[in-house]
């Protein structure tokens, strides 16, 4: 068994949520995040002065899926989180050693 965790853009989850019970994953954990990283945070102004966010908001997706799978789901992550500009985000693949149902 594989755990798939994908931090992407926020607007793009409902996206991303359409798009993978397409390859039979049926249940999602998702977090709201905030990261830091090339796109190196933007300028908002209020009131007239000038904030800058460091950490840009981003949402953290979790998926486990059975080792045959992994591929499918991997490609459903990038087709549907990837706007092909800068901060798109990561996917990490890690291995899971012991799951029990609740």
């Amino acid at each position: 068994m594989k755990k798939i965790s994908a931090f992407v853009k926020p607007f793009k989850l409902e996206a991303l949520l359409t798009r993978l019970p397409e390859e039979g994953v049926t249940e999602v954990l998702v977090s709201e995040v905030r990261g830091y990283g090339r796109q190196k945070g933007h300028l908002e102004q209020y009131k007239g002065e000038e904030y800058e966010y460091t950490f840009l908001p981003k949402a953290r997706v979790e998926v486990y899926c059975e080792d045959a799978a992994v591929a499918e789901v991997e490609k459903a992550l990038l087709e549907g989180a990837r706007t092909g500009r800068i901060g798109d985000g990561k996917i990490i693949v890690a291995p899971v050693e012991q799951s029990e149902q609740v």
